[in-house]
């Protein structure tokens, strides 16, 4: 069975290609990583890699409460405690670097964060605070050239940290479910007029720009980017038109940086997106040429292989690592996997987190 063989990933090997997928879980306390969290991964490690929750390269994508950052020393330290114990146990892990944008509350955010996207335009919906329970999304600011300078100068230089000192394998970029980078890409949230709004080529240039630095300043073999072709999750438009052509334009800019790979996020299963209307991961693997992960309600070897089957490349594996630290061992044995609590999804604390066996 091929999703239990190694794979290499660059310089990288990986024990298998399973892949656990990224998964917000708001443990860190003051957004800083810490030993609970470490547990948690640890636990994991089986999984030929690790992608890590949602991590701010900035205090101005701390959108929700209790997610991790890789901007101070406190949170760098966190890191690399996180990646001595799952390198203890022969795992690889990679940080997601994702930057909210305008998905954010202002209380969940540090003293002095601003809310930033491309354009001022409120995101319908709300957010989650401790105090205040549900409130409506901030109105961000629409980003200057400074800041847009400045905010792709965070994510380089917490992806040079996280490699060099935390001693974290790799580095995904969050490009997908409505953050930043994807509301540069999406014409819902992207309305700007100048070099980063408007045609393809200028919704692509943000994220293109982050992506070319991050590869250089730590090499393009050790990033991977995340994308989300017809996903409407956080406000943004599910199916617009020229979609195809912008996602057949990001795979060629980024097959020519040489990244580890591109992760395409199916929405259709966790967050009830629309059906494809193109297939569209077919588009992506033919236009990249690289490694492909993707996945979607994989929780048995025959959905697992039958991602492989279809050309892609690795497979990723959200709800069910959340209760089942040991999934490889259970899908190689055929053994019965438990189903998640939600109701701790997103609770602080090691109940619904590092309890589960």
């Amino acid at each position: 069975m091929s999703i239990f063989k190694p794979f290499s990933l660059g310089n990288i090997q990986l024990k298998n290609k399973i892949v656990m997928a990224p998964l917000t879980r708001s443990r860190a306390i003051n957004n800083i990583p810490n030993e609970l969290m470490a547990e948690y991964y640890q636990q994991r490690a089986t999984a030929g890699l690790i992608i890590s929750e949602g991590t701010s390269p900035s205090p101005n994508g701390i959108g929700y409460p209790r997610i991790p950052g890789a901007y101070s020393d406190a949170q760098i330290e966190g890191w690399k405690k996180i990646a001595t114990a799952v390198h203890a146990k022969g795992g690889k892990i990679f940080v997601q670097l994702m930057h909210t944008g305008r998905i954010s509350a202002k209380v969940n955010m540090p003293d002095g964060a601003i809310t930033l996207a491309p354009s001022a335009i409120q995101a319908s919906g709300e957010m989650f605070t401790d105090n205040d329970g549900f409130v409506p999304h901030e109105i961000p600011k629409a980003m200057t050239l400074e800041e847009i300078k400045s905010s792709q100068d965070e994510f380089v230089l917490a992806a040079k940290r996280l490699i060099n000192e935390a001693e974290i394998d790799g580095i995904e970029l969050h490009a997908a479910n409505g953050y930043l980078l994807n509301q540069f890409i999406n014409p819902k949230s992207n309305q700007r007029e100048d070099n980063y709004g408007g045609s393809i080529e200028n919704r692509s240039r943000y994220v293109l720009e982050v992506a070319e630095k991050v590869a250089n300043a730590i090499g393009g073999d050790r990033v991977g980017i995340r994308l989300s072709p017809y996903g409407a999750f956080n406000d943004l438009e599910s199916n617009y038109d020229a979609l195809e052509d912008t996602f057949i334009y990001l795979s060629q800019q980024i097959a020519l940086l040489n990244l580890a790979y591109i992760h395409v996020v199916d929405q259709r299963v966790a967050f009830g997106a629309p059906d494809f209307t193109t297939d569209i991961k077919k588009t992506i693997k033919e236009n990249f040429k690289g490694t492909i992960i993707s996945g979607g309600d994989v929780n048995t070897i025959e959905k697992g292989e039958a991602i492989i089957n279809s050309g892609l490349d690795l497979i990723y594996v959200g709800r069910p690592f959340i209760s089942n630290p040991n999934f490889v061992e259970k899908l190689q044995n055929n053994q019965k996997l438990v189903s998640p609590d939600a109701e701790t999804f997103y609770t602080p604390g090691a109940q619904g987190y590092t309890d589960y066996q």
